[in-house]
């Protein structure tokens, strides 16, 4: 029996050319990380100015989002991923 399962999806997958993994920086703490073990969270901002809303076409507004690369330590700190119960515990109770 798994003792625990993780509680989040990778969406990295694993390519059939191994070896050396490809390394990225996690945008909080800038520390090196294979790329396989982040997470992707997808940031927005909201514009409040109203002019500012007006002057640009609807059909853009979706494309406001920035794409970060976590890493578990930040990931868990920050609230994107929430620390698995083991199997054994849920079987208990």
């Amino acid at each position: 029996m798994p003792v625990s399962e993780a509680p989040y999806k990778r969406t990295y997958q694993h390519t059939k050319q191994r070896g050396r993994e490809v390394r990225v920086h996690c945008d909080y703490c800038h520390k090196l990380v294979p790329k396989y073990k982040t997470i992707v969270v997808y940031r927005s901002f909201g514009l409040n100015d109203p002019t500012l809303k007006k002057q640009i076409d609807p059909k853009y507004m979706h494309t406001f989002k920035k794409k970060l690369r976590v890493c578990l330590e930040c990931s868990r700190f920050r609230g994107y991923v929430k620390p698995g119960i083991s199997v054994r515990k849920k079987h208990r109770e």
